[in-house]
């Protein structure tokens, strides 16, 4: 099993499984085949689309699953096993007829990753120097198939490929790793598009140094949080502080292709994936009945719970959908306090959904798109190893489920704060503390329930664009959902008379256009006019014959470009600045035929 999955990129983030970057936050499972009275390929099929799960990875290249996931819509990865490894780097042949016999000759299957090896550094470290060879000969392989641009070549990596995942800040690479393996390993990821990725496994953190962790931190509960002193940012769950460990060892790498460290880190083109996460849930080979047996345990980590279990993967699937979960069988022999509550499993699984699925990023790369695979989609019981590594699993392999856990629903959002039953409060930003306290409190809210959609630059509660109302709004959004939780360590009160200006998300965002600020003169309005133009703005309705040619003006011209920008990049005050050169009307600008 993998600790921890990161894809950099279009990220993988898991904590059992693999995690892999998309456009928006999914999430997929870690479909395993190692157990006693498993139901067939078919079946599982069927359940994957009861339950809306739109990815899977496989730990091989299984052909009857492969044949049962063909025209199902449903994204596939599969595996190259660390036994074939020499092999692969060793021979284009043989990577050839790999790719030929387990990824071409399934045409109607959507598989969109090989993953290459798992964990190679961690499991079978003298495979090493098989890695990259092995990887780049199935990405030929995949390029003379003409499949290089729907498939990618990634591999799993543990977390203790890194000397220090705490603070985050200090994440760096093993030194035995670092140039020889990860610098070529990350240049390879770029030039082809593909993606780093990692497995992620907080709950075993926990479960090996219970007295050091708070529960809490690990289940996305509200906590009082770990401050990163070398970058000022707070962790409220350790999931976040583990992908960013990994960001910032990234960076630390001195890569030979600056573009690629670029494409796969900075900016809001950083995503994180992982293809393995999770935790253990309790076991069981039957049914719900197998579950019964917790009892008999004589001691067991207060993790490892169905409750827990639910919570962690529902908060993870939120926020990274790939490779993440939580056991609910602990291991005995590891010791640890009672069990919780069930309750925790489900707030941490409905909080991680939610995380995700709004596409909330991690504290250093808060627009970071992250997407990965829960590990696992079956408990399996003839795996070997602890109790809890046959237990991770979302469904007994009858197909009962151990518990609920969501991939569609960011559960409830309403778009505007509900009073309370006592109806006449709402929670506030108190202005005298300092702006740094509400940021802090601001980003709590946010990554840990609030909805902060709405105060999105472009949204319809972004303006005014301050710390203190934002604040507010996402004070008052965690509030009514957390029935009465006002306090975010004194950054907050309660009050109960509707503050003044409380933006309400529901409204329809009051209508905007950017236009030309002619006092500027023409020369700076020409400068920002095809400064537009060469960055988004489409502009040929503008050229000669177009219909907003006339009046051929400048400020028509510029107006135009302007606005089209504007539209193209949120609405927000900084795409409407051109050094100056524009600023934003509330009435529908319109130049003789042309109008905005």
């Amino acid at each position: 099993m993998a600790l921890t999955h990161l894809l950099v990129g279009a990220a993988l983030l898991s904590l059992a499984c693999f995690f892999s970057g998309s456009e928006a936050g999914t999430v997929g499972v870690c479909y395993g085949m190692m157990a006693s009275k498993l139901i067939k390929p078919p079946a599982v099929v069927q359940l994957l689309k009861r339950n809306g799960i739109t990815m899977v990875h496989l730990y091989d290249a299984n052909p009857e699953a492969l044949t049962a996931l063909a025209n199902t819509n449903i994204k596939v990865g599969v595996s190259l096993p660390n036994q074939y490894l020499a092999l692969a780097a060793g021979s284009t042949l043989y990577a050839l007829q790999w790719v030929q016999s387990n990824v071409k000759a399934y045409p109607g299957t959507k598989i969109n990753h090989v993953a290459v090896g798992n964990e190679v550094f961690h499991q079978q470290p003298e495979l090493t120097p098989q890695l990259l060879p092995a990887m780049k000969n199935i990405q030929a392989a995949l390029v003379s198939v003409g499949l290089a641009d729907a498939v990618k070549v990634v591999t799993p990596i543990a977390l203790d490929a890194l000397t220090k995942s705490f603070p985050p800040s200090e994440g760096q690479f093993r030194d035995d790793i670092a140039q020889s393996v990860m610098r070529p390993l990350i240049d390879f990821l770029d030039r082809t598009g593909s993606h780093l990725t990692f497995n992620y496994y907080p709950y075993l953190a926990y479960r090996d140094h219970p007295d050091q962790i708070n529960l809490d931190y690990v289940l996305f509960r509200p906590n009082k949080g770990q401050l990163d002193k070398g970058t000022g940012l707070m962790y409220y769950n350790m999931f976040d502080a583990m992908v960013d460990a990994v960001f910032h060892a990234v960076e630390k790498l001195s890569s030979s292709s600056e573009h690629g460290r670029g494409r796969i880190l900075s900016g809001s083109d950083s995503s994180a994936s992982f293809i393995e996460s999770g935790s253990a849930n309790g076991g069981g080979t039957t049914g719900p009945a197998a579950a019964d047996n917790l009892g008999e345990q004589k001691s067991v980590s207060a993790a490892a719970t169905p409750a827990n279990a639910q919570t962690y993967n529902n908060n993870l699937i939120s926020k990274i959908l790939r490779g993440t979960g939580t056991p609910y069988k602990p291991n005995a022999e590891k010791g640890g306090s009672a069990a919780a509550p069930p309750a925790n499993a489900q707030t941490y699984n409905n909080n991680l959904i939610s995380k995700i699925l709004r596409g909330t990023g991690t504290p250093y790369k808060p627009n970071a798109v992250i997407s990965g695979y829960i590990f696992s989609l079956f408990n399996e019981d003839l795996k070997p190893g602890d109790d809890d590594e046959r237990s991770f699993g979302l469904f007994y392999p009858n197909g009962t489920p151990v518990y609920k856990v969501d991939f569609v629903n960011p559960g409830p959002a309403p778009a505007t704060p509900t009073p309370t039953p006592a109806g006449s409060s709402w929670c506030t930003a108190n202005a005298a503390v300092s702006d740094k306290q509400l940021q802090d409190a601001l980003d709590y809210a946010c990554a840990n329930g609030a909805d902060c959609r709405a105060i999105q630059p472009g949204k319809t509660c972004y303006q005014p664009n301050t710390v203190v109302a934002h604040a507010s709004y996402a004070f008052n959004d965690f509030y009514q959902r957390k029935s009465g939780t006002c306090d975010f360590n004194g950054a907050a009160s309660i009050v109960y008379q509707k503050p003044t200006g409380t933006c309400d998300a529901s409204a329809p965002a009051a209508a905007s256009w950017c236009v030309a600020n002619t006092a500027v003169g023409d020369t700076r309005l020409q400068a920002a006019l095809d400064y537009a133009c060469s960055n988004g703005a489409d502009c040929s309705a503008i050229q000669r014959g177009g219909r907003c040619f006339d009046p051929d003006t400048k400020e028509v011209h510029a107006s135009y470009a302007f606005n089209d920008y504007y539209k193209r990049n949120g609405r927000t005050e900084q795409s409407c600045n051109f050094d100056g050169c524009g600023s934003v009307v509330h009435q529908q600008p319109k130049y003789g035929n042309c109008v905005l």
